[in-house]
């Protein structure tokens, strides 16, 4: 059921017009099933709770101030990008249907890099904001302006998409020489290594804004943090020191895995990256990381709840 489709190229070549996505060949068929279950349940948890972040953030006037008009943001953001691979490997667990189509690939692959992309400027934005209003609370409200949130969100969407939109002219582009993608979704290791084209260029400039994206703003995320330590550490109360070091120490768990795991799949030589581990680390980037988000950010806040 799994045969592919091919079409005779001009020069006798077979050209591939479907690819498929093995997924998780090595696990039982009844562990795919409890596998496909557990994926289920975190999805619709991931997309309720950032959908209640943005649906409160929306309706209640004490929860829209720059914090949380950011972390709505982030909400809206992760419904998306989880849904980007999500969905497919849930259908691919519970019904063997791993079948995609290259246009359907290429749209995969540059929504989850362009989204991933706005993610990290958005988490440089939001510890901005928290340095700001824990360095510098006299003058938060002159500085978080609402015309200001607005502009660096902007910023951040039409930069992400706008920078990674060469990928749309470079991937339609490629031809390929194999069908079977060792992956769950259409990372740039397991696709490029299918092609019979020259992807040297692509592979480069991949790795360099990539790179830069991510170490960028690695970088400017714990330099804001470190800013906002020091902070903390000179605070009078004991009870604000504990409340916001407990703020920034979850925070900084979910950055760690959002960032240890790009930098482990993407500031590598492509050589050093065995595609078992790419696919576990993957997950941990497209699962784990936005089912934790709503709870880290929002939903276990005071004002949330109350």
């Amino acid at each position: 059921q799994d045969e592919l489709e091919f079409s005779m190229g001009p020069e006798n070549e077979t050209a591939v017009t479907e690819f498929i996505l093995e997924g998780f060949p090595e696990l039982d068929p009844r562990l795919q099933v409890f596998f496909s279950l557990v994926l289920l349940l975190m999805y619709l948890t991931t997309v309720m709770g950032n959908a209640t972040i943005i649906f409160l953030v929306c309706v209640d006037h004490h929860l829209q101030t720059p914090m949380y008009f950011f972390i709505s943001n982030l909400a809206f953001l992760e419904i998306w990008f989880t849904s980007s691979t999500s969905i497919k490997l849930f259908v691919m667990l519970s019904s063997g249907q791993n079948t995609l189509s290259l246009s359907s690939c290429f749209a995969q692959n540059y929504f989850y890099f362009a989204m991933g992309c706005t993610e990290f400027m958005l988490l440089v934005v939001m510890s901005f904001d928290r340095y700001v209003a824990i360095c510098q609370p006299l003058l938060y409200a002159a500085i978080m302006k609402p015309q200001l949130c607005v502009r660096l969100v902007v910023a951040a969407w039409i930069l992400s998409f706008a920078l990674l939109s060469y990928r749309l002219l470079f991937l339609p582009e490629l031809s390929f020489c194999g069908s079977k993608i060792p992956h769950f979704f259409c990372d740039n290791s397991p696709l490029f290594k299918l092609s019979c084209s020259d992807t040297s260029l692509l592979w480069k400039i991949d790795s360099v804004f990539i790179s830069c994206v991510v170490l960028g703003s690695l970088c400017l995320t714990l330099a804001f943090y470190i800013c906002i330590l020091f902070c903390v550490l000179h605070l009078p109360a004991a009870s604000g020191r504990k409340k916001a070091l407990t703020t920034c120490s979850s925070h900084l768990i979910t950055l760690s895995i959002a960032y240890g795991s790009c930098v482990a799949l993407y500031t590598r030589p492509a050589e050093a990256v065995s595609l078992s581990t790419n696919r576990i680390v993957a997950l941990l980037n497209t699962v784990l990381y936005p089912f934790l988000n709503p709870f880290i950010y929002s939903l276990r806040n005071k004002p949330v709840i109350l």
